[in-house]
């Protein structure tokens, strides 16, 4: 008897509120691009990178909708909770700079031109595809005493938005620098490695193959990671701005803007840092009766 493969098809991964906040992200995104790509004013490296944001965001979010209507995604090695919570994070950072740096860019005042309409409609559709990632966030974070994969949880969406910003800060670090910003460089450099190799080894399944309990490495890392980023957060302005102002012709590549940008992202990363550490510390020494 010949027998038939019969494809599953499971309806709650588009009719579920998740569902239906990933096919907005979908559709929006879809919007955002095909806006500004019909205006042809995209060609430098911030319209590249509003681009690729939104093109990314909505090829990976449409291939997780479509892996779990058909019910493949148990097929593949990894996580999937923890990727798609991952990814769900990254987006909603991703598409949230995009949001601020491309009306900053590219919208000029005036807006009279069709072009320009267009390039606003984009950025308005760009602000809420961030609410629907947003929201797939909300959804699908885990609550206080549920059982469910690590980067859902406080500390792991933590993780990605230390390593996004910490890409950030390396998309606007300059060369030659310093002792002083050296060391700041080395701080940036190993805590985004192992941020993302906490990441990777999570969304592989690889975290058993460790020799130490996750919560205990998650302590003893993030109080070397706050200790770090303090250093970095009072030697990079130091390094950076002593015996100097900003220059009077300074453009949008300006180097005092790039390390003063800088400077507020230390910070941001080292509250992220802190916050993580408090919640990891709960983990470990504060047990739920």
């Amino acid at each position: 008897a010949r027998t038939m493969a019969v494809a599953t098809v499971n309806l709650r991964a588009v009719t579920s509120w998740v569902g239906i906040a990933r096919l907005f992200a979908v559709l929006l995104s879809c919007i955002a691009f095909s806006l500004v790509a019909s205006t042809g004013d995209f060609g430098d490296p911030y319209g590249t990178w509003c681009m690729f944001t939104w093109c990314f965001c909505f090829a990976v979010t449409l291939l997780v909708l479509v892996l779990e209507l058909l019910e493949l995604y148990p097929k593949l090695p990894l996580s999937w909770d923890d990727f798609t919570s991952a990814f769900s994070m990254l987006a909603a950072l991703m598409v949230f700079t995009t949001s601020v740096i491309f009306p900053s860019i590219f919208i000029s005042s005036p807006c009279s031109s069709s072009k320009c309409a267009r390039q606003a409609v984009a950025t308005t559709v760009s602000c809420l595809c961030f609410l629907a990632y947003a929201l797939e966030v909300g959804l699908t974070r885990a609550k206080p005493g549920d059982i469910s994969s690590f980067l859902s949880t406080v500390p792991g969406l933590l993780k990605v938005f230390e390593a996004y910003v910490a890409c950030l800060i390396f998309s606007l670090l300059d060369t030659g620098l310093e002792a002083g910003l050296q060391w700041c460089m080395a701080v940036y450099s190993i805590c985004f490695i192992v941020t993302l190799l906490i990441i990777i080894f999570t969304i592989g399944r690889c975290l058993t193959y460790i020799p130490c309990p996750l919560e205990k490495m998650l302590v003893g890392y993030n109080t070397l990671a706050v200790l770090m980023y303090i250093t970095a957060t009072v030697l990079w302005p130091l390094y950076s701005f002593r015996g100097s102002s900003r220059p009077n012709t300074c453009g949008r590549n300006c180097w005092w803007d790039k390390r003063l940008g800088v400077t507020f992202l230390t910070i941001f990363n080292l509250i992220a840092y802190l916050v993580d550490l408090v919640y990891s510390t709960r983990m470990v020494f504060i047990r739920a009766p």
